[in-house]
């Protein structure tokens, strides 16, 4: 009789990144990943402790993937802004697992070689060293959020992108300017939150870095 198929840890990850891909964190449970894979849960609890420990693995790919041929350039801040372009292209090809990162983080190589460099290109800044790790801190969370939301905003459909926006103009454009009197004034120039997003995230990571710059003796 032929025993059950054993899988290997990288081929429980790729369906993962596929159910992750059409689906999101709050609806993958590890009983729907054993369906797909034809198994049962306790099976995949050999590879991973948790659902949470398995998506930070997931998670963790993408850093990879980012990370995959990077060679730092450039001075501290030309580092920094190098790196983050790069997880914010990688996530963006996978929207879905921005999610993933932004809410559980991630703790294997990739996260590390991600750690590793931006704590280098800090270092390199002239920094006071007990200031690289709350800076460090800082950047990560930023990055996280501006990439979290980015790509949240990516995968609603073309429908539900215009029902936004038109929810947005009657918000903005029918606002009672004596209740709203600002909101008004600004109505026809206020942008959508979906708009410009590419030059805001680096608009944002910019002021971030020129904040840094004054802090270095």
């Amino acid at each position: 009789m032929t025993g059950r198929r054993r899988w290997t840890t990288e081929e429980i990850l790729d369906t993962a990144a596929e159910l992750l891909r059409t689906g999101d964190a709050e609806s993958f449970s590890v009983r729907r990943l054993a369906a797909a894979l034809g198994t049962d849960s306790s099976s995949l609890y050999r590879h991973f402790r948790n659902k949470t420990e398995l998506l930070r693995a997931v998670a963790d790919r993408i850093l990879l993937a980012a990370m995959d041929g990077y060679r730092p350039e450039g001075d501290w801040k030309q580092r920094v802004a190098a790196l983050a372009l790069r997880l914010r292209e990688a996530f963006g090809e996978q929207p879905q697992l921005a999610a993933v990162w932004g809410r559980y983080g991630s703790g294997g190589t990739g996260s590390r070689l991600v750690m590793e460099e931006l704590l280098q290109a800090l270092r390199t800044s002239g920094l006071p060293d007990e200031e690289v790790p709350v800076r460090y801190h800082r950047i990560v969370i930023l990055l996280a959020a501006l990439i979290s939301s980015e790509a949240g905003f990516s995968t609603i459909s073309p429908e539900e992108y215009e029902q936004g926006m038109e929810q947005f103009r009657v918000a903005v454009l029918g606002a009672d300017p004596e209740r709203f009197p600002a909101l008004a004034h600004f109505a026809r120039d206020v942008r959508p939150l979906g708009a410009d997003r590419g030059a805001a995230f680096e608009e944002i990571l910019t002021a971030q870095l020129a904040y840094m710059d004054v802090l270095i003796p």
